[in-house]
């Protein structure tokens, strides 16, 4: 069976989005195209409705081409526990309102069982200051937190058995 990895939508949006003149951004969207292409097969790539609320907004045009991406992904059923452990991640680390689905991909990725959680989000997600304590929070409420990577991170990873 194929490790499962959650695909936040900073990897949905690096995909669909123009070659940057950013050098750090297009690295960014080369190392997200480069998974895409050469690695997505060895995963089993999954998505949330947060994913899809959020690639539906903005610019309709950029809408539909994200959407493109989204369309031969899973998608992760809802429960009623992905609430809970989100409003406890918010708590935990104190996130500020225009972040809180941070903690809902965060939540919806634990408590599905989903291995890796990837993302090019940093300021709370992939932030080596707060993933302690999401762990913890995760841990404490009885789901295992998915491991939170890039994809060049994600690329190192050898799953050969």
């Amino acid at each position: 069976m194929k490790p499962t990895v959650y695909l936040e939508t900073t990897i949905i949006g690096y995909l669909a989005m123009r070659p940057s003149r950013d050098l750090i951004v297009a690295s960014n969207q080369q190392l997200t195209r480069d998974w895409w292409d050469n690695h997505r097969h060895n995963y089993e790539p999954v998505i949330s409705r947060f994913v899809i609320e959020e690639c539906a907004s903005g610019d309709p045009e950029a809408a539909q081409e994200r959407s493109e991406f989204m369309k031969s992904l899973s998608m992760l059923q809802e429960t009623g526990e992905v609430e809970p452990l989100a409003k406890a991640i918010i708590k935990g680390i104190n996130l500020p309102l225009k972040a809180v689905v941070d903690a809902y991909h965060i939540s919806a990725a634990a408590v599905n069982g989903i291995e890796y959680l990837l993302t090019w989000n940093f300021t709370h997600i992939a932030n080596p200051a707060l993933r302690f304590r999401i762990e913890r929070i995760c841990r404490d409420a009885g789901y295992e937190p998915p491991a939170i990577c890039t994809p060049q991170e994600l690329m190192g990873i050898n799953h050969a058995t």
